[in-house]
């Protein structure tokens, strides 16, 4: 059975985006290459033909993975996104207690997280802690290298559009 996928609608957007640029024209890129090499001779020898299929069979498999993480998503709905807790789909603003710094955060689902842009997986150390914490709580994370930090919440949004 497969794993639930929470999404946003942006991650969803996102997610059917990939799956219809794969299936269409990155298919078509593949499957060009394959005649290519066919025309090259002998396919039992052709290192071309063979790795046109190889790559083949792994777009097939990749757009398969993303369409069953589709059938598994949850959608998260922005109606239902509240302010009083920490939750996926909300924006949570800290303030770290050992360094003073304020730092943002939107909760996601795992597959839409990207550290870069401040979205953190609710299934990270991180997104963990602040799941269901509300506003001036103060919340500790043992982080993966073993440090321990204090995060005090000071303020939560909804960070969905």
């Amino acid at each position: 059975m497969a794993r639930e996928t929470v999404l946003t609608p942006e991650g969803l957007k996102e997610l059917k985006a990939k799956i219809d640029y794969l299936s269409g024209d990155r298919r078509r890129e593949v499957a060009e290459r394959i005649k290519e090499a066919r025309e090259f001779g002998d396919i039992s020898e052709n290192a071309e033909y063979d790795d046109a299929k190889n790559e083949q069979a792994m777009l097939e498999s990749k757009i398969a993975q993303l369409e069953e993480k589709l059938r598994a998503a949850t959608v998260i709905d922005a109606r239902t996104v509240g302010t009083d807790v920490v939750g996926i789909g909300t924006t949570v603003h800290v303030k770290d207690q050992g360094n003073g710094r304020s730092e943002t955060y939107t909760i996601v689902g795992s597959s839409e997280a990207n550290p870069a842009e401040r979205k953190l997986s609710n299934e990270s150390p991180v997104g963990k802690a602040l799941i269901g914490a509300k506003r001036n709580e103060i919340v500790a994370v043992t982080l993966p290298n073993g440090k321990k930090r204090e995060l005090k919440i000071t303020k939560i949004d909804v960070g969905l559009k």
